[in-house]
């Protein structure tokens, strides 16, 4: 019996090409997350079996443009490349090119081709390429690039054994370079190669000019071959720049050539003619803003209109299974646990689902449309008054899902000072977990009563709320930029992607996917909490009993473990119109801000136990004194501390490994919740007198 081969595979390309897929097709769920040494950048690792005799280990790279590293992830991709990790040697790279956007991606794949490495390229994105009326001659593309080319659809398993066979013969027959590059690179910089090869071995002049753009921060070089080879440079009068412009002028007019006769396009202009004449309006400086806040608008309104009815149904539901409960179980231990403790927490994640699947179901057609991307253009100007661009938008954008993958999408930011901005701005813009929070306080305190039959003030206030988050990561953004010095300028460039109709069938995906996440993730929190605050709610220590029982006797909530620690707490929050249980809400809410909804259920389900549901019994509290425990100040004070403190130890976890440093997690931390109380403070303040 032969023993298995392990050979490496380096998924690349650009971002967005269907790699991931690609990867999650060829590993399934063989597969291992880390971190590339020394930096934060996530490591995707699998092994696929492409034989029976021969296993590989598939290595997915960060999404990259181009082999000039400017960003973290490019930087991490160049470094596997070309062999300046010593983590991992690449065997065979495996290029996925998008189809309906090939002229980009072919100017990369012409760049890995050049570095004579073996080259296999995915070809996806076929359906959207016909759509646009684009046919490929792959066969003659394949001749032309020197290198074979397999049309792959990963999410409907299309072409995959075919990609796996054709890995398997290029590292089975021994790889030949081809003598001609894609570009002839040699007369930009006749010399360089010559120099380089002096300090380093490459196999082009394509690999000479890489090398000697990013030499200064290559492990490969000592500190003193540094130095010379910048002075041989220097002497060649070599300038990275002028050479980058000429080879990309030059690879895009081979391409260009290239796709004259193997690509053809049925009427290629009209849906680029469309969509400017589309974008004459939604990208004017007034009418594309107009329409923007239009758009947001409706979103907001459909996340308390569509979702108002689901959720009335959930929580009759759930009333319905405590009073059943109550009705035939024996008041014990394990029975005031399931209805109190355990499926009151149940209710408080379930009752959201709705409006998390809407909201996301409409920021996925916002991005399928090709929207998205004009948000990003719109806000450009905005962001450089902050000290930010446009590239800031998308990791600001996808923070109102969840602050953590947002700070980890800023690692595409090249410039530090900007990058550094938008990682501590980011949890100030509204995410799914303060929703729940937000849809409980603007209930308590906006009437449900509708504009023109259709609109709700309900859907406003939510809007303003989101709104209120991202004006404060604008100060606050505006203000870091003063103090943080840092004098690298950026241009911030993007491609329009044409209008397309959205793939209802991605916008379901998104939409079960990220309620999946809220249920089990978040739901996994909030009910282990709810069940411990459920027992410090219900017992506590009795003096009057004897020494055996009196540390753990059942006991009214005031006097309850959970009772002692809110008062206790309750004299540094009074002032801002927050009792005693607001604050063990705030506690726990440092596990994640959703957890607030399902403390607020697990404490009032102790201590009122009528069949109603958790808005009516906020509705009804009252304090010692007689008067409602949720005011209009009141609520409204705890609104803009939620929207604005750092509840949340995952995104402490996550800035503090991004920026590779305690002091910003910290300071991030102390500074969101110290603007939190002082706004909280001024707004009781002013609402109560």
């Amino acid at each position: 019996m032969k023993l298995k081969k392990f050979k490496n595979i380096a998924l690349v390309g650009n971002p967005n090409c269907g790699k991931t897929s690609l990867f999650n097709a060829l590993t399934g769920l063989h597969q291992r997350v880390g971190n590339f040494p020394g930096v934060t950048v996530e490591k995707k690792t699998g092994r696929s079996q492409l034989s029976n005799n021969l296993a590989v280990n598939i290595v997915d790279l960060p999404g990259t443009y181009s082999l000039y590293p400017k960003s973290e992830d490019e930087i991490v991709a160049f470094d596997v490349l070309f062999d300046d990790d010593e983590s991992v040697s690449i065997d065979v790279i495996v290029a996925v090119v998008d189809a309906s956007s090939l002229k980009r991606n072919l100017l990369f794949c012409s760049q890995l081709l050049d570095i004579k490495k073996p080259v296999v390229i995915a070809l996806t994105m076929l359906d959207i390429a016909s759509q646009k009326g684009i046919n490929i001659d792959v066969h003659g593309m394949s001749r032309m690039l020197g290198c074979p080319i397999v049309p792959i659809n990963p999410r409907k398993n299309k072409g995959i054994q075919a990609l796996k066979k054709e890995i398997e013969t290029t590292i089975e027959h021994n790889f030949i370079p081809p003598v001609e590059d894609f570009i002839n690179l040699k007369r930009l910089a006749p010399e360089l190669h010559d120099i380089v090869n002096k300090y380093q071995k490459t196999s082009s002049h394509t690999a000479s000019i890489h090398f000697a753009s990013a030499y200064e921060r290559l492990s490969l070089l000592s500190k003193q071959q540094k130095e010379q080879l910048k002075e041989e440079l220097s002497s060649i009068e070599f300038n990275k720049a002028k050479i980058q412009a000429a080879e990309t002028i030059q690879r895009y007019a081979k391409i260009k050539k290239m796709m004259q006769g193997h690509v053809m396009e049925n009427s290629p202009l009209q849906k680029e003619l469309l969509s400017r004449k589309i974008d004459n309006y939604l990208l004017h400086p007034l009418w594309g803003n107009i329409f923007l806040l239009i758009i947001l608008f409706i979103m907001f309104q459909m996340v308390y209109w569509l979702a108002q009815y689901p959720m009335e149904w959930i929580d009759s539901i759930f009333s319905w299974i405590t009073s059943q409960l109550k009705n035939s179980l024996p008041d014990h231990f394990i029975s005031r646990l399931l209805i109190d403790g355990l499926l009151a927490g149940i209710n408080g994640i379930v009752v959201f689902v709705p409006q998390i699947m809407i909201l996301f179901g409409i920021i996925s057609l916002l991005e399928d449309s090709g929207y998205m991307s004009r948000i990003s253009f719109l806000s450009d100007r905005l962001m450089r008054r902050v000290g930010l661009n446009g590239k800031s938008v998308m990791p600001l954008i996808s923070a109102t899902a969840c602050a953590v993958p947002a700070i980890m999408a800023a690692r595409t930011i090249e410039n530090k000072k900007e990058k550094l901005i938008t990682i501590l701005i980011a949890p100030l813009m509204s995410c799914s977990a303060r929703l729940p929070v937000y849809t409980i306080l603007i209930g308590l305190m906006v009437p449900e009563t509708k504009i023109l039959g259709i609109f709700t003030w309900q859907g406003i206030a939510l809007l303003a709320m989101y709104f209120f988050g991202f004006m404060m990561s604008l100060i606050v953004g505006f203000a870091l930029a003063i103090f943080i010095k840092v004098k690298d300028k950026s241009i911030f460039l993007m491609e329009m992607p044409v209008y397309r109709w959205p793939r209802w069938n991605n916008v379901a995906m998104t939409m079960l996917q990220k309620s999946k996440v809220f249920v089990f993730d978040a739901g996994k929190i909030i009910i282990i909490i709810s069940v411990m605050l459920w027992i410090l709610s219900s017992y506590g220590y009795k003096k009057e009993m004897n020494q055996s029982s009196q540390f753990f006797a059942q006991t009214s909530l005031e006097h309850s473990y959970a009772g002692i620690i809110g008062k206790k707490i309750e004299p540094a929050i009074r002032p801002l119109g927050f009792d005693w249980k607001i604050g063990i809400a705030l506690i726990t809410s440092f596990a994640a801000r959703e957890v607030f909804v399902g403390t607020m259920s697990t404490l009032y389900s102790v201590e009122d136990e009528n069949e109603r549901t958790l808005m009516q019994k906020l509705k009804n509290a009252r304090r010692n004194d007689g008067s409602l425990v949720y005011s209009l100040a009141t609520a409204m004070s705890l609104l803009i501390f939620y929207a604005i403190a750092m509840q949340c130890m995952s995104t402490f976890a996550i800035v503090w490994r991004e920026t590779k440093s305690f002091y910003y997690a910290l300071l991030q931390f102390v500074l969101f919740g110290t603007l939190a109380y002082i706004f909280s403070f001024f707004v009781y303040y002013i609402m109560s007198h």
